[in-house]
């Protein structure tokens, strides 16, 4: 029997031995695969800092006034009047803000409204 349970205990040991392996190698390839997307993250924050500050450099008003001048017989670029700007309480109603029809009847003429008016006739539908 001593010689059975010796010969138990090497198969538990080597077994204990293989799965201790088995999860270090796991372990292992799991740290690389963090160091490899940490690697990626820093590249991806760098290039992130470096845009920023090319868009701050592009965007100086000192150098938009410079273009501005240099082109501003091919663009015609003119500031924008006052009487353009709006604010959004003056803006029309959204679509999805509007009131719905009460009776059934007004909610089909609109439909049938919308119907009667499409007759556009394009080259991707044969009618």
């Amino acid at each position: 029997m001593l010689r059975t349970l010796d010969i138990v205990l090497i198969v538990v040991m080597t077994a204990a031995a293989t799965v201790t392996y088995t999860i270090k190698h796991q372990a292992e390839n799991k740290r690389e695969e963090v160091r490899r997307l940490d690697a990626a993250i820093k590249l991806e924050e760098d290039t992130i800092d470096l845009l920023r500050a090319d868009w701050a450099l592009l965007t100086q008003p000192n150098r938009l006034e410079r273009l501005v001048a240099a082109f501003a017989v091919d663009l015609q670029l003119a500031p924008t009047p006052s009487t353009q700007l709006a604010r959004p309480e003056e803006l029309p109603m959204l679509k999805a803000d509007l009131p719905q029809p009460e009776d059934d009847k007004a909610a089909e003429d609109s439909v049938a409204a919308v119907i009667k008016t499409d007759d556009i006739a394009t080259g991707s539908v044969a009618r």
